[in-house]
């Protein structure tokens, strides 16, 4: 149902309610608190002078408004507290007089003259504190949104939509955990009448949507097994060990164990449908171009789908440096490749004398026609969805999928989010790699940065500066990429070539400044998040970031990972005036999965999960760190829903299944 049929929400409101992402009831009635604030009633007798008070009570005299030179209004009144009765002085809220009528109930905040028995209002609510005390959902908003019509809103459609809410737990499972029904769950969440009632429903709604995510990952895991015609291939380890020797570089054992975990599933007759985890710079594009001889010595064609055209080009001469010595034809099919060349990789593909193709995502596009593909290697902004699936098998097509993840994620949580999967993760770093050294450094110490910076240009070593911003924003004093290019110039731009690349570049021009950095042209490149994507740059030695407070240690780790790519000893220095404590994990350790346990129990999985990398992942009210027992519970709850034949013709199971295919 759409949010504009629900009762006071005009035209401003939807355009206002869309700025955050709300189109429908459901989004209304699901955008929860981010915080709660509670009021507390304090007693008068015992404040202290000029202290913050709270108090409640009923106006006990017609408000008297003064009115001072410049606009200043002030409106006075008494009110009747639990202690006795106290004045009240409420400067610049002159509307609030036709409301403030004798009798009303009204919640004061403000400071407490005691000699004068007088508190001068900051704020004005209305209605009692009940019980000593009342809780106020506070919402995330946008200008022109104000949390009291956010309220009403989210109340309107509650009341409104008695019984168009879905319940997305079974009627069994509500009985068990005898859990209320959800519009019950949503009224207390919004409007919470005291802290164990708040807890008792959240615990509720947390469920229901680890539960809702958890059947669909055991749906997906459940249809991979039901899926016949798996390709089954008979390659052996030592023809494969054989291939690994002439490798210039020896695997670490990490690499080798994901390698030959990845032969095993090939070699049987079902899909392999596996996780490839790994931290940045452990070598998991190598165990991939491993993973695609495999593929080839079997007769099949592979298809590797990369980020960007930029990501694309590296991997398509990685793999022909790897492969120089085999007879295996490779294409790069990007946007530049020319219309003649495309023609020509089309028809290789279709009559199968193309064995690779690296690419975008338009690799598996319904218009390509593959003669023989039996594997796909998916990065994680590419993860390979039941719609690509589907494709694919219209076309009789049932390749092998590996799936490639740099966000290092806890094994057990790993295992749980990616339920649909098998997970190889990779630790290990390959040998000749020098541990990254990190320092964090204040702002007023920028002088000891520069010359940091200048020892590495000297040595003709290239630089990553990193910024939060794009550009100026009147509520934040940030440093932004506009602004640091002028003081890198300033600083460095008479012998060095600066320049800067940001996510609201096209795409065009932004790959070809990242291949300009990648090819030496370019000294200090000066970013925003967006080289987090594995670019290698061998030759880039420092990671500069600014305000690195404001990025969760996860994003630091994988901007940190663009440096060190070689033998050389690489720098990076985080630039913060805060937060010092939780920065200096990042100067302890290089440990992606360390990194990954400090910020799940600091920020929870928001920074894992970034919107960017997770789709489903974001989730509205759950947390994987602090929810991860009722994760464990809904996953185990869900798969028997699943698997129980009795409840088939269940509507609600049809409807979850049926979501499933639309996402």
């Amino acid at each position: 149902m759409e949010v504009s049929k629900v009762k006071g929400i005009g035209p401003k409101a939807l355009s206002l309610l869309s700025k955050i992402g709300i189109s429908t009831v459901d989004d209304l009635v699901t955008h929860y608190p981010f915080r709660y604030e509670v009021l507390k009633r304090t007693n008068l007798k015992e404040a202290e002078e000029d202290a913050k008070v709270i108090v409640d009570g009923r106006v006990e005299s017609v408000p008297i408004l003064l009115r001072f030179k410049a606009n200043l209004t002030k409106l006075n009144f008494r009110l009747v507290t639990p202690d006795g009765v106290v004045g009240i002085s409420v400067f610049n809220r002159a509307f609030l007089k036709s409301n403030l009528t004798i009798g009303t109930n009204v919640i004061v905040i403000g400071k407490y003259d005691k000699k004068k028995n007088v508190i001068t209002a900051s704020e004005v609510k209305f209605g009692t504190l009940g019980n000593h005390e009342r809780i106020e959902a506070v919402y995330h908003l946008t200008n022109g949104l104000t949390n009291k019509s956010m309220a009403t809103y989210i109340n309107t459609a509650i009341m409104m939509n008695k019984e168009g809410i879905t319940d997305y737990i079974p009627e069994y499972l509500l009985e068990k955990y005898k859990f209320s029904n959800k519009r019950t769950a949503l009224n207390i969440v919004h409007n919470p009448p005291n802290m164990e009632k708040l807890k008792e429903a959240s615990i509720r709604l947390k469920y229901e949507e680890l539960f809702a995510f958890m059947f669909k990952i055991n749906f997906l895991k459940e249809e991979k097994r039901r899926q016949d015609g798996g390709i089954e291939r008979h390659v052996t380890k030592e023809e494969l060990e054989s291939f690994i020797k002439t490798l210039p570089f020896e695997l670490t054992n990490d690499q080798k164990k994901a390698t030959f975990e990845i032969l095993k599933d090939m070699n049987q007759n079902t899909k392999m449908n596996r996780l490839l985890q790994g931290d940045v710079g452990s070598g998991k594009t190598i165990v991939s171009f491993l993973a695609m001889y495999i593929n080839y010595l079997s007769g099949y064609q592979s298809a590797l789908m990369a980020p960007t055209e930029i990501l694309a080009i590296q991997h398509y001469y990685n793999i022909r440096e790897i492969f120089k010595d085999v007879p295996i034809r490779i294409e790069l099919l990007t946007g530049s490749t020319s219309k003649k060349d495309k023609e020509a990789i089309y028809r290789g593909l279709e009559d199968g004398s193309v064995d690779i193709v690296i690419g975008t995502h338009a690799l598996i596009q319904t218009d390509v026609i593959y003669h023989s593909l039996g594997l796909v290697i998916t990065d994680e902004q590419h993860r390979f969805g039941v719609n690509q699936r589907t494709n694919l098998r219209e076309k009789g097509i049932l390749p092998d999928v590996l799936y490639m993840s740099a966000t290092p994620i806890p094994r057990t949580y790993a295992l749980t989010i990616y339920g649909d999967m098998d997970v190889s993760i990779i630790k290990e770093m390959p040998k000749g790699r020098m541990p990254i050294k990190t320092k964090v450094r204040k702002e007023n110490e920028i002088t000891l940065v520069l010359e940091d910076m200048y020892k590495e240009l000297q040595q003709n070593h290239q630089i990553y500066v990193i910024a939060p911003l794009i550009e100026e924003s009147e509520n934040s004093d940030l440093t932004n990429v506009l602004e640091l290019r002028d003081k890198m110039r300033l600083a460095f731009g008479a012998h060095y070539k600066i320049d800067i690349v940001h996510g609201k570049m096209a795409s065009g021009a932004k790959e070809l400044i990242m291949n300009e950095f990648k090819q030496g042209s370019i000294n200090i490149l000066i970013s925003t998040t967006v080289v987090e994507v594995g670019v290698d740059v061998p030759n880039a030695t420092m990671m500069v970031i600014f305000n690195a407070e404001r990025f969760g240690l996860s994003t630091l780790h994988q901007l940190r990972g663009r440096v060190g790519r070689s033998n050389l000893q690489s720098y990076c220095i985080l630039i913060s005036d805060s937060d010092a404590k939780r920065l200096q994990v990042m100067e302890k350790t290089n440990d992606g999965f360390l990194i990954s346990e400090e910020d799940f129990k600091l920020r929870g999985h928001g920074d894992l999960f970034g919107t960017k990398q997770s789709g489903d992942m974001t989730f509205k009210i759950a947390s994987l760190n602090q929810d991860y027992k009722i994760l464990i519970q809904a996953k185990e709850d869900s798969l028997k829903y699943l698997l129980d034949s009795t409840k088939d013709e269940d509507l609600l199971k049809q409807e979850l299944i049926q979501s499933v295919h639309q996402s």
